[in-house]
């Protein structure tokens, strides 16, 4: 009998490509890797519509979908309208109420309508929206990773960043956090995956630990 081979679509942060899930690599002969990627949203686009076109995607029945950052924040969106295997988030938030109080203060103010992005070029500006930190000497590493730099993305994608309205965290979803992570420092609390000095680009420095990992925890 052929075993099941299980797809896994990933999606990446905030003005990321997927190329931060170069490094994740499952058993072959179990796992079949499709890397989801950002596209422009209409103009006003609500989130829940942009999930739902981001789910016409998914090609596949029953896939694990696993998404980071603000991708986190998306796919928990996603889940709401189409019915997943597993649903996996990486350093982002199960609630509104996690965000930190340096978004929840852009909100408030509907700041986020004035932020400078059309500074987007600066890879500097993009790297402390994106990874909240800057460039330091990883510059070529920011220029690989960071690519979605069209203003009309990012103007929406802050936005819905700050201003999601998701009351408590989705039953059955996983969720995994870095307890070093300064984006999002309120997501390691109850129901949480903790990893022992994960930051916020995980994702891509602590690759092992998800390659090791993943399996167990979509098939447990």
């Amino acid at each position: 009998m052929n075993q099941e081979i299980i797809p896994l679509y990933l999606m990446p942060g905030m003005a990321a490509n997927p190329s931060i899930f170069e490094h994740i690599q499952l058993p072959e002969d179990q796992y079949e890797i499709h890397w989801l990627e950002w596209f422009i949203p209409e103009p006003n686009e609500a989130l829940e519509s942009y999930a739902i076109r981001m789910n016409s995607k998914i090609l596949h029945d029953n896939a694990v979908l696993l998404g980071v950052s603000f991708g986190g924040i998306l796919v928990q969106e996603m889940s709401k309208h189409k019915t997943f295997r597993k649903v996996i988030v990486v350093s982002s938030v199960k609630s509104q109420y996690e965000l930190p109080k340096r978004m929840k203060l852009v909100k408030i103010t509907k700041a986020y309508k004035i932020l400078p992005t059309h500074l987007v070029k600066n890879v500097d500006y993009l790297a402390k929206y994106a990874f909240g930190e800057t460039i330091n000497k990883r510059v070529e590493l920011y220029k690989k990773y960071l690519s979605v730099t069209d203003k009309r993305y990012l103007d929406w994608a802050i936005k819905e960043v700050v201003c999601w309205e998701q009351e408590s965290p989705i039953e059955g979803v996983i969720y995994i956090h870095g307890d070093k992570d300064i984006v999002f420092p309120h997501s390691c609390t109850e129901g949480t995956i903790v990893v022992k000095g994960g930051t916020h680009i995980m994702i891509i420095n602590k690759y092992k630990w998800f390659n090791e990992n993943l399996p167990k925890l979509i098939l447990g």
